[in-house]
């Protein structure tokens, strides 16, 4: 499993193995030292690049999520009981292999589909996208990545002529300006974000938040642009009008550089013909919009970064050529600390790319034109080519509902959950003549939906292959962790069935090494320049050193084998006449409508500690502890308008479904806005699947769905009772009850709320664990019932209960269930809610890096702490992603004001 490369260095613990971390699109190295149990020891990788061994709350928790309980370790097959049966690998893919084969004989290869995602390698990709484009001969392979950056691929392609970013994350570090557009970057991309702010603290570099919401990024911000949803290609073209009026256009650059620029600067003086109207359709201050154009025309290196709010939007590829329109203008673009950057979400998005995962694309960044299908047959020699773009995920999902698509196989993702309208995808699911589904974890909402196979595949620390970053930096990702049970890597899966099919010459592997020198290949073959992705350099790549690969930006052509920092400085773009090509906007419409019925726009995103649909980082108690429930903010001048109360809850609904969250108010959510997460599943919440209540509207361009502007409404939801339930073993709450689920020490946990009684809940505990050990608090008056179950010296469950409103807090009962060996002698304590052993309650987490709770930071604050940074020097709170930063100084603001005082 060791290569020479990952020998340790100076500092580095003896026995580690480099990889990266599985989450956001930064691509932090990660060095996992194995402890030879199934664990490890995870921390940042100070030599790579992308992150100079800072790791965020999420990369920090990574050995919390290594365990074995809730993997699929074999082959299953659905019953006709709708159960699972364990068979062999044999059985598993030659049924697959049949299964496959008649429907493609019988509906032909159009009724068969492939759903990626972003947490494959691109060796899986790889093969995954041969296999069916070129011998299958379907395009209809998608990816998750659709829900995440397609509309930055579109825009790409569009201007640039090629899905090419041009910058790197150094450009972060000697920037003059940081424009963060529709980016909560200081929690979705917190290490970036760190660097941002060391820039701005030594350099003096200034950071500007476009947002409809005030976020904790906007909190760290110099400028905050809170604009109307969708109206951000109307600031950018107001710019470019600014720009040219102002004389500050490159004219030397635009005359040897690009093309279209007079039909896009009429454009832009339609869309925004004076500030005034910028104003009026963006919602802003004209002081303001004239602040940032006078800012962003003045900095010469200025970089502008966007993620999704630009993104998932059903104009996100206007948006993006917007932002490019202003870069080009000004030749602001390949240069140190200047370009516009695109920040990706998952790991390995943009590797997906490059192998041809989105349906609109083939392999090496190669279209549908004739030549490029010709081209890659032959590469191939592939005897069934795709020859006409697949569909995209929205797209796709509904041909399966109209069983256009008859057979799909899902990988490494969870489409019931991340799709618009997710209980029609779910239902869709079910209405499949095939449907297989590889995946690491037993139960999750897509396997809800009963798959006829259930392929066990690697999980993140026993993958090997390569992944690249938001700034086109391949990494290799390097197993450290064996393969348990029948786990097999995506890879090996897919060429087996590939194989059974009648392919075996094209898919013989003798490992990801194998398939990553045939992906270099590809990418040379007959481009000559011609085409942006070329790794030309590693065509032929022996595995010794595939195993020492260092990581290295793209592209890196024969003879260059460091790669390339930066592209399109001088020009040399990706397109017939190597020039870009500026591209009129449509007239964005600016949201959603609302009605009088749906008054308001649902928006949802992430939060600091989770990621996607939790399967990984629900298993960490340490990540579930600062946004323990799924919540909906809410201005509250909303809140008042619909009767909502703060703790209490409300129903989320439209024509595509319905959702229960518990409510939080929060100012910085506009008015007419909602904004809930993303990361609540059936498995994890009774009420909180969020996906079911967005809508399917999509960029006519991209094929990327709008996620952040669905009209809703909402109406408050009551129940007569809240409180918590702590169990080793599980426990089952009456039906109809509210609740969330999440990882506590020890076992779970849930916060709950249900019209059920007290006496309903005595009988339902007693049911489960018998009266053995019993210790029960009653206030039948009050409402108040709370009881413990202690056995062989160990706390085993304990459930408090009072009336809505009052919902008792768990932080001291959670720590007694954490120490299974611990006796809770005082039970009258434990009942209490009292600390067992006299140490102070540190509170709600805070810091979930180092695990420093809301009460410790306030108790220093108290103490004489002034800054953030003297509360990091006592608590260490912040001094890891600092993705807890602007929540601590919220904290000390409080605490130095009149009314803390």
């Amino acid at each position: 499993m060791r290569s020479d490369a990952n020998l340790p260095g100076p500092g580095v613990p003896d026995g580690s193995i480099r990889t990266t971390c599985p989450y956001c699109g930064v691509g932090c190295g990660v060095l996992a030292t194995p402890d030879g149990r199934g664990g490890a020891a995870i921390a940042g990788d100070p030599a790579h690049p992308a992150n100079l061994g800072r790791l965020c709350s999420k990369g920090s928790a990574l050995a919390e999520t290594l365990g074995l309980g809730s993997r699929v370790l074999h082959p299953l097959r659905r019953n006709d009981a709708g159960g699972y049966d364990r068979v062999s690998w044999d059985v598993a893919l030659d049924e697959v292999t049949d299964g496959l084969k008649t429907i493609i004989e019988r509906d032909g290869p159009d009724a068969v589909a492939f759903y990626l995602s972003g947490q494959l390698l691109t060796e899986d990709y790889y093969v995954a996208n041969k296999l069916m484009k070129g011998f299958i001969g379907s395009a209809h392979v998608d990816t998750n990545s659709r829900l995440c950056m397609s509309s930055t691929v579109a825009g790409h392609k569009r201007v640039l002529g090629s899905d090419t970013v041009p910058g790197n994350y150094e450009d972060l570090d000697s920037a003059d300006l940081i424009v963060l557009v529709g980016s909560n970057t200081a929690w979705c991309h917190p290490v970036l974000f760190r660097r941002m702010q060391q820039n701005r603290a030594q350099r003096g570099a200034r950071i500007v938040v476009i947002d409809p919401r005030v976020t904790a990024t906007a909190e760290d911000a110099d400028m905050m642009l809170a604009i109307k949803p969708g109206s951000d290609s109307v600031l950018f073209a107001g710019l470019l009008v600014h720009l040219d009026a102002n004389g500050l256009t490159d004219a030397t650059y635009l005359a040897r550089h690009v093309s279209g620029y007079d039909e896009a600067l009429a454009n832009a003086r339609e869309l925004a013909p004076t500030v005034a109207s910028v104003a009026e359709r963006t919602g802003l201050t004209p002081v303001a919009i004239t602040s940032f154009y006078e800012l962003w025309g003045a900095t010469p290196a200025v970089v502008t970064a966007w993620s999704q709010g630009v993104n998932q939007s059903a104009q996100g590829t206007d948006k993006v050529a917007a932002i490019l329109h202003c870069h080009l203008a000004t030749g602001r673009i390949g240069r140190p600390g200047g370009g516009p950057f695109s920040l990706t979400g998952q790991p390995n998005a943009m590797g997906g790319r490059e192998v041809g995962g989105l349906a609109n694309m083939l392999a090496a960044h190669m279209g549908y034109s004739p030549a490029e299908i010709d081209r890659l047959s032959r590469f191939w020699q592939a005897p069934n080519m795709a020859r006409h773009e697949g569909l995209k995920a929205v797209a796709m999902l509904d041909a399966v509902a109209q069983q256009r698509i008859k057979a799909l196989w899902v990988m490494a993702t969870n489409p019931a959950v991340s799709l618009p309208r997710a209980d029609q995808v779910k239902a869709a699911l079910g209405s499949l003549d095939l449907f297989v589904v590889s995946e690491n974890v037993l139960s999750n909402d897509t396997l809800s939906a009963k798959p006829h196979f259930i392929l066990p595949a690697a999980a993140w620390g026993e993958k090997n292959g390569t992944v690249t970053n938001s700034e086109r930096r391949i990494s290799r990702q390097r197993a450290f962790l064996d393969l348990p049970a029948e786990v097999k890597p995506d890879w090996w899966i897919v060429c087996e069935v590939a194989k059974r099919l009648g392919f075996v010459e094209a898919f013989t592997y003798g490992g990801p090494d194998e398939i990553y020198a045939e992906h270099a290949a590809l990418s040379a073959f007959e481009n000559a320049g011609t085409r942006d992705f070329d790794i030309g350099a590693h065509a032929g790549l022996p595995k010794r050193a595939y195993d020492a690969l260092k990581p290295v930006q793209w592209p890196a052509p024969a003879g260059q084998p460091l790669g390339t920092p930066r592209l399109f400085a001088q020009g040399g773009f990706f397109t017939g006449d190597g020039r870009a090509r500026m591209v009129p906007l449509a007239v964005p419409a600016l949201a959603s409508a609302t009605s009088e019925a749906l008054p308001l726009l649902l928006n949802t995103g992430r939060v600091r500690d989770h990621w996607h649909t939790m399967t990984r980082t629900g298993l960490s108690p340490r990540l579930s502890a600062h946004a323990s429930e799924p919540c909906v903010h809410v201005h509250p001048t909303d809140a008042a308008r619909f009767g909502l109360i703060e703790g209490g809850f409300a129903r989320i609904a439209n024509a595509f479904g319905a959702v229960v969250l518990k409510v939080g108010f929060d100012a910085g959510v506009p008015p007419g806005s909602l904004f809930a997460p993303i990361h609540w599943s059936a498995e994890t919440a009774s009420h909180a699947r969020i996906g079911a209540a967005v809508q399917p509207a999509c960029d006519p361009f991209s094929g990327q769905p709008e996620m952040k502007a669905t009209p809703s409404s909402i109406a408050p939801v009551a129940y007569a009772s809240q409180g918590f339930v702590l169990s080793r073993d599980g426990f089952a709450l009456p039906e109809g009850s509210w609740w969330s689920k999440l990882a506590v020490e020890g076992s779970e946990g849930r916060l709950f709320a249900t019209d059920a009684t007290s006496a309903e809940l005595m009988e339902s505990i007693r049911a489960a664990f018998g009266e053995d050990g019993l210790t029960e608090m009653i206030d039948s008056e009050g409402g108040v019932y709370r009881c413990a179950v202690i056995r062989d010296g160990a706390l085993i469950a304990a459930l408090f209960i009072a009336p809505a409103g009052r919902a008792p807090l768990w932080d001291t009962v959670k720590l007694a269930f954490a120490d299974a060996g611990a006796m809770p002698e005082n039970r009258l304590a434990l009942l209490a809610g009292r600390s067992l052993d006299g140490a102070a309650d540190p509170g709600p987490t805070v810091c979930a890096c180092f695990g420093v709770g809301l009460n410790a930071i306030r108790a220093a604050f108290a103490g004489g702490a002034a800054t953030p940074e003297d509360i990091g020097r006592q608590l260490r709170a912040g001094t890891n992603c600092g993705s807890c930063l602007p929540e601590i100084r919220r904290i000390g603001a409080q605490s130095r004001s009149p009314v803390a005082a």
